[in-house]
């Protein structure tokens, strides 16, 4: 591809992926650290008028917005990793067309093994947690035996920003609907909706913090020189790296958990 062709793409997708990524995850954060709280103040008429009204015009940014940040996401990832040379360690293991097999191939199945981990553990959620936590860890040692240390927390951010996308189209808006259906027909919702979309939309909010890290890496060499390169413990640090980073970006999320449940938000 011509240079400047790809420069100018780049900065056109970049811009819709801040964009987006904006509209996304500040409609997931109101959902969790506003809406989750004042919804709790809802009598049965309330729920009623407001649900219907508020939730779809709501789900609708929401679930576009996770749409257009994964498709420009996949976009620039082929386009300055894939395509951009930046994608292998030196010397290079394996093939740049291996190695972009391999960084897809981790996004389609971490969510299949996520998605089958949360189903089994959904009410075991420290459990769940850790074992989420040490497969990342493992995830960021394999990569970081092929990739640069700066393409093992892209691809890191890109494996959160996977989860989270299939997460709201897969398991949150189709359970929404059927909720916001039931409550426009003044019926309870299924239990079992509603604990699945609210324990997909928690751990989107969870994951959101240490995929903004991994995001923004890529820019600081002193991070991302120490998850893989050259050094012959590069990858192993990587993996120690992206779990203290995660547990880092979680531990931030439970913090406005906790402070979104508390008086101090409502004080004016």
């Amino acid at each position: 591809m011509d240079p400047e062709l790809s420069s100018w793409l780049q900065l056109v997708f970049r811009w819709v992926h801040v964009i987006a990524g904006i509209m996304w995850i500040g409609h997931l954060w109101f959902f969790n650290f506003v809406n989750a709280q004042v919804a709790k103040t809802y009598d049965a008429d309330s729920k009623k008028k407001v649900v219907p009204e508020l939730m779809p015009r709501a789900l609708y940014w929401f679930r576009w917005g996770a749409a257009y940040t994964f498709i420009t996401g996949i976009l620039l990832l082929g386009m300055v990793y894939y395509m951009g040379g930046t994608l292998l360690s030196s010397p290079a293991p394996v093939s740049v067309g291996t190695g972009a097999s391999i960084g897809l191939g981790v996004l389609v199945l971490g969510f299949l093994v996520y998605d089958v981990l949360w189903k089994q553990m959904a009410k075991q959620e420290m459990a769940g947690a850790v074992v989420s936590l040490v497969l990342a860890a493992v995830v960021a040692m394999g990569l970081g035996r092929l990739f640069s240390g700066r393409a093992v927390f892209i691809h890191m951010g890109a494996l959160l920003g996977t989860l989270m996308a299939a997460n709201v189209w897969m398991r949150i808006w189709p359970n929404q609907r059927r909720i916001i259906a039931a409550i426009k027909e003044g019926q309870a919702p299924d239990a079992a909706a509603v604990a699945l979309a609210g324990l997909r939309s928690k751990h989107n909010t969870y994951m959101s913090m240490p995929l903004m890290f991994f995001m923004v890496s890529n820019h600081y060499s002193n991070v991302y020189g120490m998850a893989g390169s050259d050094h012959d413990l590069a990858h192993d640090l990587g993996g120690l790296l992206t779990a203290l980073f995660i547990a880092a970006g979680w531990g931030i999320a439970k913090f406005c958990f906790n402070k979104s449940g508390t008086d101090a938000p409502k004080g004016f």
